[in-house]
C-alpha cells in the first residue's frame, strides 16, 4: 500500500469531471496508491473540494487557506464549521511563503497564527507550506503550540536544520517529485537523513510532477514514482518504504486511520 500525502484532485486538468476523476484514482490504485490526502489552499474553494470528493471513500481532505492565498481572507467561524466534516483530518495548506508574497508577509503570519490556534483547539495536525522563511516557521510553531498537534511539512525543499528543527516538534517531513530532479542534490542528502518514523511521499498533483513524467500534469499515481526513487536514495527496498510511510500517514493523521479502521 502507498499514499499520496498530499495532492490536489480537484485542480486536475485532467479531471473535468466525476468520471474522469474516477479513472485517475483508479489509475493511481493499479499502481498500489490506495488513499489521498486532497489538499484545501482557498477557504472559499473547500465546500466545491468537499462535494466533487464525497464519492471517494479512500480520499481524506483537509480545509485551511495556503499563505499564496491570504489576501482573500480567513472567515474562522466558518473554518470551524468545515473542519468538523469527518472526512477533514487535517488543517491547512497554511505557513510562510515570502520568495513569491515577501509583501503579504504580515497577512501571511496573522492568517497562519490563527490555524495553528485553530489546529491545537480542534486537536488536528498541521499541513505546512514553507519557503524562504525557516526561522519564522518554525518560530511561529514553537509559540503557537503546535507540537501538541504535530503535522508535516510538505513539499520539503529546505535545509537539514530545518528538517531537524521540525522534527523535535514532532512534525515529519513529506518529500514531492522535486526531489528526482537534476539540480536537488541538496535536497536528496536531507532525504537520506530523514528517520524512517517521520518520512512521508506525496504529489502535489497537479504540480511538480517527478522524472521521468517531467511537462505532463502531475497525478496521485506518480507517488509511485518518488517512492521507488526515495527507496533506492536510501538503501531500501520500495514495499519497505512504502509499508512505514503508509504507517507514518495513518500515525499522524489518527482521523484518517479511524475512518478505514486501523
Amino acid at each position: 500500500m502507498l499514499i499520496d500525502s498530499h495532492c490536489h484532485l480537484d485542480r486536475l486538468k485532467a479531471a473535468p469531471d466525476q468520471q474522469s476523476l474516477r479513472d485517475i484514482l483508479a489509475q493511481a490504485k493499479s499502481r498500489g496508491v490506495d488513499y489521498f490526502l486532497c489538499v484545501n489552499v482557498r477557504q472559499q474553494g473547500f465546500a466545491s473540494m468537499r462535494d466533487k470528493m464525497a464519492e471517494f471513500d479512500q480520499v481524506f481532505l483537509s480545509a485551511g487557506v495556503h499563505p499564496l492565498d491570504v489576501q482573500e481572507g480567513l472567515n474562522r467561524v466558518e473554518l470551524n464549521e468545515f473542519v468538523k466534516d469527518p472526512k477533514v483530518v487535517a488543517i491547512g495548506e497554511t505557513g510562510l511563503d515570502y520568495f513569491y508574497a515577501n509583501e503579504t508577509k504580515a497577512l501571511q503570519q496573522s492568517c497562519f497564527e490563527e490555524q495553528i490556534a485553530l489546529a491545537v483547539e480542534v486537536n488536528k495536525p498541521l499541513i505546512i507550506h514553507t519557503r524562504d522563511a525557516r526561522e519564522d516557521t518554525i518560530n511561529f510553531l514553537k509559540n503557537g503550540h503546535a507540537d501538541k498537534v504535530g503535522g508535516v511539512l510538505h513539499c520539503f525543499t529546505e535545509s537539514w536544520e530545518m528538517a531537524k528543527a521540525a522534527i523535535d516538534l514532532g512534525f515529519y517531513i513529506s518529500v514531492s517529485g522535486i526531489a528526482t530532479f537534476k539540480n536537488a542534490g541538496e535536497l536528496r542528502t536531507v532525504m537520506r537523513k530523514v528517520p524512517k518514523d517521520r518520512l512521508l511521499v506525496e504529489t502535489d498533483s497537479p504540480y511538480l510532477s517527478p522524472v521521468p513524467h517531467r511537462g505532463k500534469e502531475n497525478q496521485p499515481a506518480y507517488v509511485r514514482d518518488v517512492a521507488e526513487f526515495i527507496a533506492e536514495l536510501r538503501g531500501e527496498s520500495y514495499e519497505e518504504l512504502a509499508e512505514y510511510t503508509t504507517n507514518n500517514f495513518f500515525t499522524l493523521f489518527s482521523d484518517a486511520a479511524k475512518l478505514v479502521g486501523r
